[in-house]
């Protein structure tokens, strides 16, 4: 039997050690994967969507919408904007990025791009 990693998680540390969403046991990624990410999701035809919320309220079912999800836009620079003005607006909170799939009515990836500050 092979050796399985463990990821250790720190109530002290959450803003870092805690893992959230698709790609959190993956190394942090860079700005040309997540450009082909936002790809992925427009060529799928989801609508993306985005959240944010406070690092100690992260593993709530609630995150805050920010703004309406983008229906129908599919300008990759487009939606890093809308992320990068969430992020700005809101500095020290983790930011995701969704795509939704309006057929199946659900989320058909969720990323988090930006992780906040504990505070």
């Amino acid at each position: 039997m092979s050796d399985v990693q463990d990821y250790e998680s720190s109530l002290g540390d959450a803003a870092i050690s805690r893992k959230y969403e698709t790609f959190s046991y993956l190394p942090t990624l860079t700005a040309e994967s997540i450009r082909a990410q936002i790809q992925y999701i427009v060529d799928k035809g989801w609508n993306p969507g985005i959240e944010h919320t406070e690092p100690a309220h992260a593993i709530s079912n609630y995150w805050y919408m920010w703004k309406l999800p983008m229906f129908g836009e599919t300008d990759v620079d487009a939606i890093l904007a809308e992320v990068e003005a969430c992020h700005k607006a809101h500095p020290e909170n983790h930011v995701r990025l969704l795509g939704f799939d309006n057929f199946a009515q659900s989320a058909g990836t969720a990323m988090v791009l930006h992780r906040g500050v504990s505070v």
